[in-house]
């Protein structure tokens, strides 16, 4: 028989089966803890959708905003993300457009990856034209697994540098008109652009946004053109002769900028296409600035529309430095 002694000895033991289940739940509660106080949102200003997390729910938030040593957490706060279209079109309305005119800009800060364009109509390229024939040129002379031959180095630093049509014809020529164009302009990325009818290469169709693309092909490096390719076409468009030395290098400070200006008097209206394209250093921040536009009625009224588009474009990126959320880069509008 059992003794009184055994048997209050056997009635103080706790149970196993009560002691798991305890334990069990006091892991389950340290993992909710855990869950909850790690998720939080940060948001930063970029060129494509913000994306995040879920936020934790309110409730969720107070039972677990007390750590393991007791010590409260701090959520962090979201920065909204600035709308750069909405500055760039606000700051475009501060250009005088000529009734018969239109224009059309791009912008792209090498800094932060941000961009933003204004207007999508297509404009003939006229002169600009001539990075592309070359980044074509080259495009298919790395694919060939050759270099530029000097009668072709010859072209391309006319073609550019002085902005020499019969060397852009020579070259538009040797890349194989508009099939070679617009070949290689697929594998660039550029979608809207569309060389012209058979010898006219200034009558290529193009946007602002497809020009930056272009620029970024030159200048930035996720490029299909080799290092060397584009150290050759940027030192070309860094000596342009000096009765060019306009469009959007108005916006630079100093002498920190490559361009490629472009245009022509249409025969049919007598009005003016003037374009420029290039990479302007402003306030120690790179940018890639592309505008175009037509129906000015001079090159002198068409390189002022020109210049004072450029400076409101880049203004959208260094003026404004707050704005509603937006996940928008490409203004719709065409004045």
């Amino acid at each position: 028989m059992e003794s009184s002694r055994a048997r209050r000895r056997r009635r103080a033991r706790p149970s196993r089966g009560r002691t798991l289940v305890h334990t069990a739940l006091a892991i389950a509660a340290i993992a909710g803890v855990t869950a909850g106080g790690t998720a939080y949102v940060t948001a930063r200003a970029h060129s494509g959708p913000v994306s995040s997390a879920k936020s934790p729910s309110p409730a969720s938030s107070s039972s677990s905003s007390a750590s393991a040593s007791g010590e409260e957490s701090v959520e962090p706060v979201a920065e909204p993300a600035v709308d750069r279209v909405a500055l760039l079109t606000e700051a475009m309305k501060s250009v005088t457009v000529p009734a018969s005119a239109k224009v059309s800009a791009a912008v792209l800060s090498l800094d932060s990856g941000e961009s933003a364009d204004y207007g999508d109509a297509a404009f003939d390229t006229a002169s600009i034209v001539k990075v592309d024939i070359l980044a074509t040129l080259l495009l298919q002379a790395q694919d060939a697994g050759r270099r530029l031959t000097a009668a072709e180095k010859a072209y391309a630093t006319k073609m550019i540098e002085n902005s020499d049509n019969a060397s852009a014809t020579a070259l538009w020529n040797t890349i194989g008109r508009a099939d070679g164009l617009d070949a290689a302009n697929k594998r660039f990325g550029l979608t809207r652009t569309e060389g012209g009818d058979g010898a006219l290469w200034g009558l290529t169709q193009t946007t602002a946004a497809d020009q930056l693309v272009m620029l970024q092909q030159v200048f930035g490096d996720d490029s299909k053109l080799s290092e060397a390719s584009r150290a050759y076409l940027q030192r070309l468009m860094k000596n342009i002769e000096a009765d060019q030395h306009w469009g959007v290098s108005a916006v630079a400070d100093g002498s920190g900028w490559a361009l490629k200006n472009g245009w022509l008097a249409r025969s049919t209206t007598g009005l003016w296409d003037v374009n420029s394209i290039g990479r302007v250093t402003l306030d120690g921040t790179a940018y890639l600035v592309a505008v175009l536009s037509n129906g000015s009625t001079s090159q002198a009224k068409g390189i002022s529309l020109v210049e004072a588009a450029a400076k409101a474009a880049v203004s959208a990126f260094t003026d404004g430095n707050s704005a509603s959320v937006s996940t928008s880069t490409s203004a719709t509008e065409t004045n």
